[in-house]
């Protein structure tokens, strides 16, 4: 079947064709890579379109790929670099640390430390530390069914959990998969995932409390809670409206179930007490991740005494043997009290806002979106900003593939499929970075309308 071709195809063609002349050294690292990496990376989502791209290293907001060329980064590993790369605190932490051993299977002080932080930050009292976002969410479902005793959870349509069973369910489906309006189907997200499992999870919209009351009365006395991403950053960014984040609170408790926020996107880098803090809303358990071991990877869950008691009087076993490990406690103690300060968000928040207000200017008169929160953003080429999943599947993924080959050939490195991910703004940009980032719209721009 062939493509029709259009300013957009075009213009894509000679973007991806200036991205393999400038990469060859990627090229053979895929070529090598496919003979003992299943698809030739070591994660799905790196498979990137025309090809891979294989660092070499970063420092400070910038990386570097093997060819040797420098970029902004902005991808800042789907959320993580919130402090940006080879900090020195966060360096110095693990070099000491590494020092005096990385691995015990027994705690640490700086667990401590860390978790007294993260009850100040999100007002929860009671945390634990697992390895990975996956981990996290998967333990907030088991706390919700434990303290409850009840199988059914709510999951929100286009939220991304991990790729546990219980929320490998309406992920990213195609639009003839997404089941009648207000009542979302419950499809499998992946191969795998028996329907016996999809059978335990109700799915609702994003923004929808109807959507919510309605699950609770038909299936009552049978929900343990619902988890979902308090900013919805799987599908862009969609921020919940005004009382919606409230309101599921006070319906899912009225019900006796529990609500769980997935902030291992929003957790520290939309505020220093993530989504929690910003809209003002404390869920029953928070699941941390991704920018909280400045680019170690570790998680944590916290919760209020009811719920995270049943951890502590052993009715849940949270276990792990990497759980709270040396080497990530450091560099997490670090995160948390050298470099993520509340100076270090006043800068997050002026570069955030000085690069949403350059990026306006340049798409002037597109109909276009920019959506920002804390130091998370994204182009959304849609004429409305989505409120929810449905409105997300209409944005234009070709002008989001062509915009991220164009910022990429012109230095600025962003997650790839750029329909649904985010830029991530570090403590150690500068004006200039986020400048260049403005600049490549306007080159964006100037080239798709040189291509019509």
């Amino acid at each position: 079947m062939s493509v029709a071709v259009t300013p957009v195809t075009t213009l894509i063609a000679a973007q991806e064709k200036a991205f393999l002349v400038r990469q060859p050294r990627s090229r053979a690292l895929h070529e090598r890579a496919r003979q003992r990496l299943a698809g030739g990376a070591t994660s799905s989502w790196q498979i990137a379109a025309p090809q891979p791209v294989w660092l070499s290293h970063g420092v400070g907001a910038h990386v570097y790929d093997v060819d040797g060329t420098e970029y902004v980064d902005m991808h800042g590993g789907y959320g993580v670099s919130v402090v940006g790369h080879a900090h020195p605190a966060v360096a110095a932490a693990i070099r000491e640390r590494a020092g005096r051993g990385t691995h015990f299977a027994q705690p640490t002080e700086d667990a401590i430390v860390v978790a007294e932080e993260l009850a100040r930050r999100f007002g929860q009292p009671l945390w634990r530390f697992a390895n990975s976002g996956t981990e996290a969410t998967m333990d907030a479902v088991h706390l919700m069914r434990a303290v409850t005793g009840r199988d059914l959870i709510l999951k929100v349509e286009g939220c991304y959990h991990g790729h546990h069973d219980s929320v490998q369910v309406s992920v990213l489906p195609d639009a003839d998969e997404v089941g009648p309006a207000g009542r979302p189907a419950a499809s499998a997200s992946n191969s795998g995932i028996p329907q016996a499992i999809r059978d335990l999870v109700i799915v609702v919209g994003f923004n929808d409390l109807d959507a919510v009351h309605r699950a609770l009365v038909e299936h009552p006395g049978r929900v343990a809670g619902m988890i979902l991403e308090p900013v919805m950053m799987n599908a862009g960014i969609i921020p919940p409206l005004p009382g919606y984040l409230a309101g599921l609170a006070d319906l899912l408790h009225a019900h006796g179930a529990l609500l769980a926020f997935d902030e291992v996107k929003t957790g520290l880098t939309v505020a220093a007490g993530g989504a929690t803090e910003r809209y003002g809303v404390t869920p029953d358990l928070i699941c941390l991740a991704k920018a909280l071991g400045g680019g170690v990877p570790t998680a944590a869950i916290g919760g209020s005494d009811a719920v995270m008691g049943a951890i502590a009087d052993g009715r849940y076993d949270q276990v792990g043997t990497f759980n709270g490990n040396p080497l990530a406690m450091a560099a997490a103690r670090a995160t948390l009290t050298d470099v993520l300060t509340p100076a270090a968000y006043t800068r997050l928040d002026a570069l955030s806002a000085r690069l949403a207000a350059g990026i306006r200017t340049k798409i002037a008169g597109q109909p276009w979106q920019v959506v920002v929160v804390g130091a998370k953003g994204c182009l959304t080429f849609a004429p409305e900003t989505p409120r929810d999943y449905r409105d997300f599947l209409r944005v234009d993924g070709a002008l989001s593939h062509a915009h991220w080959l164009v910022q990429h050939n012109n230095g600025v490195f962003l997650p790839p499929w750029g329909k649904s991910e985010q830029w991530l703004i570090s403590v150690q940009h500068d004006e200039a970075d986020v400048d260049r980032f403005v600049d490549n719209v306007g080159l964006f721009v100037a080239a798709l309308d040189a291509a019509r």
